[in-house]
């Protein structure tokens, strides 16, 4: 038993890392990803925890603390949008404004005849990736942001202003909330750093799910060469955020290069041969990454197979864990594969029972981390997750 914080810090890391390694712990760790049960948990709305990041720190914070879990996320509501507001960024819903006050901010992708790039821009953007985003996709997803070639603004000018004082106050404070996770609940901060796959970008960002569909058919050519041209600028990105320490992963949230979304013969032409280098190298400078591979990705397992062992932590979704745990159990730590559905509209003893199954198929030997299959958002019941927490701290002991 830990006599104060900082020792069980240090139990909690070593029980974290110790499972990312695929080795057994002295126990499961639990690191929920929670993002708007948070503020469910805390007494606020969604529109506050997206709106005030203050907010949704102290929800966190009162979260890992009640609970008593060994890793979160800082701050799991994923878009601030005091930043997104600041330079009138046109792709989110905000809750209170586009959406419900209690509905998580949604992701708003434009039709396909307004995507933010369009198909015969391919080339621009293999010949200078930063300089096309900065001059041609900013002030087309921006609201205040002038075009190349139009005559500035007052709003223009200050929207670059109100953004880079928004980002330095958001992610600098990411420092003091880890310490404080640290010092008030002994809690370890699961994540550092963020990575997409160049075709995610693409499709999330660039030209919108449609229009990458319709690309990947009559520009395969172009669609390959940008993949290729945003691997080293997402390396860096992924490297630039990274633990220094080499203790907790990089994650990659995994969209829409999975079948159906492509299909094998894409994914393997166009996702895996620009994502796979960009692993490997991430390994070589001893960074893990956390495979978030939301949806169903076990058409891929095999592909996934391939990198180095120990390289990656794979979560799992909607896919069925236990396959999952058959392909990549032998070399990767997994974690998730408990149903949102479960949590959201099960009772206790549901819960109870798929938490067993999963440990009792998966965890044996360790290399398996108790997690929702998905962001726990605000429908999640409180005695659910309640549940989940306590049946692991107690069944999942080795």
């Amino acid at each position: 038993m830990a006599t104060d914080m900082e020792e069980l810090y240090a139990q909690r890391l070593k029980r974290y890392v110790t499972t990312m390694k695929n080795e057994k712990a002295d126990r499961i760790p639990i690191r929920p990803f929670v993002a708007e049960f948070t503020a469910k948990y805390a007494g606020y709305t969604c529109q506050e925890v997206t709106h005030d990041f203050e907010k949704a720190f102290a929800a966190v914070r009162k979260c890992a603390a009640d609970f008593d879990w060994d890793a979160v996320v800082g701050n799991m509501v994923y878009v601030w949008t005091g930043l997104t507001q600041a330079i009138g960024l046109k792709y989110y819903g905000v809750p209170g404004i586009d959406v419900p006050a209690d509905t998580g901010f949604q992701y708003l992708e434009p039709p396909v005849e307004n995507a933010f790039m369009r198909p015969d821009e391919y080339d621009q953007l293999i010949e200078d990736p930063t300089g096309f985003l900065f001059n041609v996709w900013l002030p087309r997803v921006s609201a205040d942001i002038s075009a190349m070639g139009e005559p500035t603004s007052y709003r223009n000018n200050l929207s670059f202003v109100k953004g880079g004082m928004a980002m330095l106050s958001y992610f600098n404070a990411f420092g003091e909330q880890n310490a404080l996770l640290r010092s008030e609940s002994g809690t370890v901060s699961a994540i550092s750093g963020i990575l997409k796959a160049p075709l995610d970008i693409i499709a999330d960002k660039l030209r919108g799910y449609v229009g990458l569909s319709m690309d990947l058919l009559e520009r395969p050519d172009q669609v390959l060469a940008a993949c290729e041209a945003l691997m080293p600028h997402l390396l860096h990105v992924a490297l630039s955020g990274a633990d220094p320490d080499k203790n907790v992963p990089i994650t990659i949230w995994m969209h829409r290069g999975c079948v159906p979304f492509v299909s094998p013969e894409q994914f393997n032409r166009f996702y895996w041969p620009t994502l796979k280098p960009i692993i490997e190298e991430i390994w070589a400078r001893g960074h893990q990454v956390l495979f978030y591979a939301e949806g169903d990705w076990n058409a891929h397992l095999k592909s996934f197979a391939e990198l180095p062992e120990g390289s990656i932590i794979y979560h799992v979704d909607r896919a069925d864990i236990f396959e999952v745990h058959q392909v990549l159990g032998h070399k990767f730590c997994l974690s998730g594969g408990i149903p949102n559905f479960v949590l959201s509209y099960g009772t206790p003893d549901e819960v109870r029972d798929y938490c067993k199954q999963v440990i009792d198929g998966v965890a044996r030997d360790g290399g398996y981390i108790m997690d929702a299959s998905a962001i726990v958002q605000n429908d999640a019941k409180v005695e659910n997750i309640q549940a989940m927490t306590e049946f692991t701290r107690e069944y999942g002991v080795y």
